[in-house]
Order: structure tokens, then sequence, then C-alpha cells
């Protein structure tokens, strides 16, 4: 008796883009399983923000298809892929006077529509998004008052809110000291394991992926150069070649760490 093959929760087939002349993603084609957090890593320019952008369906490959659900993400209404998937920028905007609970309310915009009011369905979401972020005290705080740890843990509970279980993330730690860098990331991670959400996000931090991803992907000049659970990639004979930099490895608390080799 054959096995049934999971069905990948996104998958991108032999996308390519090109911005201008310059060809960003080349034929690009990778799975992520449901339930699993997938670092993008790479040299700055090497085409991450571009993929993730594709995965999201904010940029269309001019080659190629991107896959949600085992659907074409072509195929799904805007409402109902928001319904599925959810993407954080890298310096979201911070609208004018809202509120944290007005922010995460508008994660049910894929539900209700902009001008309609939040039925109880809608209103248990949101409490939900709020709790698993630990926002209950800062819920009728203004965004423009929160350090910028809490106002990302709002965009995430806005995230949240939206219901999907694909959650992208572009550089969600831009801009946060060490503490909070942590705190963020610890969160995203513990609640991947509770709602099983399939996470991808873009990190600088080699080390900070290999501690909070369960594998990291590799990439450089538009294509993928490497990719494995933390162990194998943080080795120096895998990092060398893609950041161009002598690396070397130790171990701290049982963790791989990579750090640049000092050169005479």
């Amino acid at each position: 008796m054959n096995e049934v093959q999971a069905v990948p929760a996104l998958r991108a087939e032999n996308i390519g883009v090109r911005l201008g002349t310059r060809t960003v993603l080349d034929g690009l084609s990778v799975e992520f399983e449901t339930g699993r957090i997938t670092a993008l890593c790479g040299p700055n320019g090497c085409g991450k923000s571009t993929l993730l952008r594709s995965l999201g369906g904010l940029l269309r490959p001019s080659t190629g298809q991107v896959w949600l659900d085992g659907r074409p993400l072509g195929g799904f209404a805007p409402r109902e892929r928001a319904q599925r998937l959810a993407m954080l920028a890298q310096n979201p905007l911070v609208p004018e006077g809202m509120l944290v609970e007005e922010l995460v309310a508008t994660g049910r915009y894929c539900y209700t529509g902009i001008a309609a009011r939040p039925g109880p369905e809608d209103l248990a979401a949101i409490e939900r998004a709020i709790e698993r972020t630990h926002l209950q005290a800062l819920r009728k705080r203004d965004l423009a008052q929160l350090s910028g740890g809490e106002r990302q843990r709002a965009f995430i509970a806005m995230a949240l809110a939206q219901g999907g279980r694909v959650l992208l993330l572009d550089e969600p730690t831009t801009f946060l000291d060490i503490h909070h860098q942590v705190e963020v990331l610890k969160l995203i991670r513990d609640l991947a394991r509770e709602m099983s959400l399939t996470v991808v996000w873009v990190l600088h931090d080699l080390n900070q992926a290999a501690v909070f991803s369960d594998d990291i992907m590799l990439m450089k000049d538009g294509k993928i150069r490497a990719r494995g659970i933390p162990e194998a990639i943080m080795q120096p004979e895998v990092l060398e070649p893609v950041f161009d930099t002598p690396m070397r490895r130790i171990t701290v608390d049982g963790d791989p760490v990579s750090l640049p080799r000092m050169t005479s």
C-alpha cells in the first residue's frame, strides 16, 4: 500500500524574477513543509526578500508558479489568500493614532471587509491573537507609544488574527535591540509550535537563524546554494562560498555558532 504524500504548505516551482535588466531569481524551486520554520539567509541582494514577496503574492514571477496548499497562488482571490497566508514587511508602516486592538482587528478585514463591524467569530479571533502575543495590558495603547518590540508583537497579532497557517516575515527583528530580537523570535517560534504554523522568515543573523529555525536555506545570486538543519548548514565549508568570508565554527551550550575568521 502506497503512502499518501503530504502536500507542502507552500511551494515555488521554477520561478524567475527580473527587476529591470537584472535577474533576481533564476529558476528557483523550493518547498516548505507544514509546521516547520525555515530561515532564508544569504548576502545582501541575493534574492531573499524577492523570494518572500513572490511566495506571498506581492510580486508576480516572470516565469514559474507558486503553490499554496496545493493550489496555484494566482488562483486565490486576494481575500481568500489573506485568510490562508499572512506576510509582515521589514518595516511596516504604523498608522497614525491607531490603538493596538484596532491594528489587530484589521487582520479580520479579509473576512469582514473594511467597513463591516466584526462579528462574534471575528471578535474571538482578535482576542485570541491579543492573548497569544501577551498584549492584553497594551491593547488600548497608541502604536506610536510602544517600544519596537511591543509594536512588532502587535503586527504579529494582526497576522495571527487573519487565521492563516502560513506566516512570512521579512527581517522581523530589524531595528530591535538584542533583548527584543530574542523576544520576538522566541514568540514566533513558540506560536509556530503551538499552532502548527509554517513560518518562512528572512534573517541576517546566522546564529539566531540556527537557534530559532528548523532549517536554513542559503541563497546567493538568486539561487539556493544549500539547505538543511542548522547543524549541517553552520559549517565553514558550507557558509564560506556563500558569504565569501572565512568562517570558523564553535559550539556554545550545544548550539552551533559560526563566526568570521580573523585574518591578518
